[in-house]
């Protein structure tokens, strides 16, 4: 099954859901970043988290959920936005914990306790940001109490990544039910009890259900429509030249001293692992437009993207 979110709502527009199929996205970016197993898990459900808060947005606007806890993992970060594009990293992206009493990937005890935040950029002068305290690390549990602390909004949140022993990611996807203002306080106990009963979402998406059929599941005898759906892809907006912005930020003396250490200067983007690397020749080029006050015209023909490896 192809990667692809959908957003539904009821007639009265009391309970809007999305859901989202990730398992391509999710498996490029473990490959991207050479994550373990439990790392793989975490970065999954963040990725698809922030996700499925993005869809929710308006087109330009965009959304980043960062985990801050004191486990090994280190922490967590993704970023998406209203069109099903995501991007993101662990900390420490080899972690691996022995699996839970229940032979699940120990994300909790990799992420540990802290805070988890969600910066929304809605376009506006200053950015919306809110902060909720870990409930266990899991990410799906700490999504829905920052839904409700900070937007007032009860919500169910079901998100997983399926791990195969080959560390390959064979299923990952999640959901989000939200009960909007103005609906009867029985669809906010019916929703909790179907909550209760949901099959895991990685069982739902290895048996080949899609995100309607996801939700669906949750929604039970409660209709709603898809007022919109599109593809989920992991994609990043690094490019050569604006990592030649941020080298001439530098300045002359750093860009020196880095190249007489280095014989060259490196640069890895966090979110895709990508690696832009610039011989003496680039630097010398990207220093005489710091002089002569020029902008950056085209792309160095010498200045090399590595890819990280598949």
């Amino acid at each position: 099954m192809e990667d692809y979110w959908i957003r539904s709502v009821t007639d009265d527009s009391t309970v809007r859901a999305m859901a989202a199929v990730t398992t391509s996205a999710v498996e490029l970016a473990r490959r991207r970043h050479g994550t373990a197993p439990t790392a793989t898990a975490a970065l999954g459900r963040v990725l698809t988290g922030a996700g499925l808060l993005g869809v929710a947005l308006k087109r330009g606007q965009t959304v980043m959920v960062r985990i801050q806890g004191d486990g090994p993992l280190g922490g967590a970060l993704a970023m998406s936005d209203a069109v099903g594009s995501v991007r993101g990293y662990v900390a420490n992206p080899l972690v691996h914990l022995p699996l839970t009493a229940r032979g699940k990937l120990d994300v909790g005890g990799a992420v540990g306790r802290g805070t988890l935040q969600v910066t929304l950029d809605l376009g506006l002068r200053v950015p919306y940001h809110g902060s909720v305290p870990l409930v266990s690390g899991e990410i799906a549990e700490d999504l829905a109490s920052y839904l409700i602390v900070s937007h007032q909004i009860p919500s169910v949140v079901a998100l997983g990544v399926l791990v195969a022993p080959s560390e390959r990611v064979m299923a990952a996807g999640g959901l989000i039910v939200q009960v909007m203002p103005g609906a009867d306080e029985r669809v906010v106990a019916y929703l909790e009890e179907r909550a209760q009963v949901l099959p895991a979402v990685t069982s739902m998406i290895s048996r080949g259900q899609t995100p309607e059929e996801m939700v669906d599941a949750v929604l039970g005898t409660i209709v709603s429509r898809v007022v919109e759906r599109g593809p989920v892809r992991f994609r990043c907006r690094c490019s050569r030249r604006k990592v030649q912005q941020v080298l001439i930020s530098l300045g002359d003396a750093e860009l020196r001293e880095i190249l007489a250490e280095q014989g060259q200067v490196e640069v890895t983007c966090n979110f895709c692992s990508a690696r832009y690397v610039f011989g003496g020749a680039d630097v010398e080029g990207l220093i005489l437009q710091m002089h002569n006050g020029h902008g950056i015209e085209s792309e160095s023909e010498t200045a090399e993207q590595v890819p990280p490896q598949a």
